[in-house]
Parts: structure tokens; C-alpha cells; sequence
């Protein structure tokens, strides 16, 4: 059980945290199946001390088709390219490209719960449609080339992303197939491609195609949840996952489709991401927003969840380096 301090600690930050709408547990000195903070409620039910806040974005930015698509494209529109996999293990698609690390993104229109409420601390940043195109303020760009997963871990068709996983965990688990997480850069050039767009489908908000702009569920934070396997095992905790719960299983939309045809960067979970260059515990990084009322976005990265927090609504995808081929033997 948390400590009356702990309670008022977390309840301090936990605004900070839905700056991304993350309900996280700071699992620092406790056991790796100690619970995360309690997932979100339709109706918002007061919470025990405080009612708890909406999700909040983490403040200004500077800023495909299916492997196996079932169906042809229509006379109406030119068929998408097929995603590169050169290189790149089963189930990962290769990316590469210049990739610009600075970015000035313009929003022309912001949702009207943000423009009526922007002073409010409760209130996520939505913009409804950016200024095209997007400003490269880089000197130079970078060129960059890896593979990373097509879809959220497990990286399978038909089942539920992977959530209340930490940092540290998710790279582990990635390490286990031979991949790493994601870096900040590889995320950003995947999901907004060379023309650095704000979303994966562009420069407008597009809810009908990604899995983003749910109503949000107030978590009861009486208790804190545990880890995924434990979670699911425990009647209290997999009851509470379910109330929160709106993920869609993995490629039950292929709309969400960024450029390389990589899908749900935006919505559906938070994915974890490698800081570079970081110390321990401040190299982990979230990307592309969940299924909630926040950014959703490429380019924003959440920094101050530590590599021990995870949420419900926290997952990952891995990616790789680029599979180097074998030398021809002296001779041939």
C-alpha cells in the first residue's frame, strides 16, 4: 500500500503526466509486479483526495499499405508503394531516408476544448490542421536507414498490444528477438517521413483513421495496477485494465499508416522510445500518444516518466539495424 506522502507525491505529478495522458506509477523502490497507478473511467468518479484531471499534453513542440492488403486499390486511387523489407528481419519494415532533427510545425486551427480552455491545465493540445509544409531549421539533415517492427509488440495480427510494461522491461523484451527499442530520431522519421508531417497521415487530425480522440476514462487510483502478466492474472486489476481498455488488437485498422507503411504511430498505445545519449534512469522517452484525448502527434516526445514507470496505456515496438550481408568467399 502506498504511503499517505506517496499518494500526495504522485497526485503532484500525476498532472505533469497527463501531459501526455499518461496514468503512470513511478515503481521506483517497489517490487517489478507492484501495481501501476489505476487506469481511466468514463464518467469520472471522484477520486479519494481529488478529483483526477483530464490528460494533458506535455506542453509545445518544435516541432501504407499492409504487407498483405487484402484488397486491390480502387480505380479512384493510384496504388500505394509497397513498404521496403530489404534487409530487415520477418515483420519489420526497412526505413530510410534524410531525416531533418529540427522542426517547425505551425498549427492553423486547435480543437475547441483546447482553444476555450488554453490557460487550463487539464486540457490536452489538439490541433485540427497545420500549415503546410513543415520547416526543416536543421543546418543539415541526417540520412538515416534501419528496420523497425510494422506494428506495436507483439508485433502480431489480431492480438492486443503489449501494455503496462516499463522502459526497462520493453527493452528486454525487444532484446530477447535480437532488436532494440526504437531511438527518438528513428521514431520521428517513420511516423512523419521526409516531409515531416505532424501526423502519420498528414497535416489534418483525422480520428476516423487512427485509433485516437477516445473519451477518457477517469482511473480509480485507490490502488495501483500491476505489471501486464500479473495484471491479467488478478481479478481486481484485470477488471480495472478492462474498464480503461481502448486498444484495438494489432491491424484491426490499417489506416493508421505512416509513409514507410508502418501502422498506429499515432493513437492506440504510447510507445517507448531510447533517449540517446541519456543517463540511466532518464533515457526513456514516449512516442505517438494513445487512444485518448492527447497530441497524438510524431514529433513530441514525453521525457519525464523514468525507465521503471509503466501505465496502461504505455507500450513499445522494437526496431533493428539493417541485416549486413554475408561476404562472398575469397575466390567467387
Amino acid at each position: 500500500m502506498v504511503s499517505s506522502a506517496r499518494q500526495r507525491q504522485f497526485r503532484g505529478t500525476r498532472q505533469a503526466a497527463f501531459s501526455l495522458g499518461l496514468a503512470f506509477v513511478a515503481a521506483s523502490g517497489c517490487n517489478a509486479e507492484a501495481p501501476p497507478p489505476t487506469p481511466p473511467s468514463a464518467p469520472a468518479p471522484p477520486a479519494p483526495a481529488a478529483p483526477a484531471p483530464r490528460p494533458v499534453d506535455a506542453g509545445p513542440t518544435l516541432a501504407a499499405p499492409s504487407l498483405d492488403a487484402a484488397q486491390p486499390p480502387s480505380d479512384a486511387e493510384p496504388p500505394t508503394p509497397e513498404p521496403k523489407r530489404d534487409g530487415c528481419p520477418e515483420g519489420m519494415l526497412r526505413v530510410e531516408g534524410s531525416y531533418c532533427p529540427a522542426v517547425v510545425q505551425q498549427c492553423l486551427e486547435h480543437h475547441p476544448e483546447y482553444a476555450n480552455n488554453k490557460g487550463s491545465k487539464t486540457v490536452s493540445e489538439r490541433c485540427l490542421r497545420y500549415k503546410e509544409p513543415s520547416r526543416c531549421v536543421s543546418k543539415e539533415r541526417r540520412e538515416l536507414a534501419f528496420c523497425i517492427d510494422r506494428y506495436e509488440y507483439p508485433n502480431r495480427k489480431g492480438e492486443l498490444p503489449r501494455v503496462l510494461t516499463s522502459w526497462l522491461e520493453a527493452r528486454k523484451l525487444c532484446a530477447e528477438q535480437g532488436k532494440r527499442l526504437c531511438t527518438v530520431d528513428e521514431f520521428n522519421f517513420a511516423c512523419e517521413g521526409p516531409e515531416m508531417r505532424p501526423y502519420v497521415n498528414g497535416f489534418v487530425r483525422d480520428a476516423e483513421k487512427c485509433n485516437i480522440d477516445r473519451e477518457y476514462r477517469y482511473p480509480d487510483h485507490s490502488k495501483r495496477m500491476l505489471t501486464y502478466e500479473a495484471c491479467l492474472k488478478d481479478e481486481r486489476c484485470s477488471a480495472e485494465l478492462e474498464r480503461l481498455d481502448q486498444r484495438h488488437a494489432i491491424g484491426a485498422r490499417e489506416s493508421c499508416v505512416s509513409w514507410a507503411g508502418v501502422v498506429d504511430m499515432n493513437g492506440n498505445v504510447n510507445e517507448w522510445v531510447e533517449r540517446e545519449h541519456k543517463p540511466p534512469p532518464h533515457r526513456s522517452g514516449l512516442k505517438g500518444g494513445w487512444w485518448g484525448p492527447v497530441r497524438n502527434r510524431c514529433r513530441p516526445t514525453v521525457e519525464f516518466h523514468k525507465e521503471h514507470d509503466y501505465g496502461y496505456e504505455a507500450g513499445f515496438r522494437c526496431c533493428a539495424d539493417l541485416e549486413t550481408p554475408a561476404s562472398p568467399a575469397p575466390g567467387e
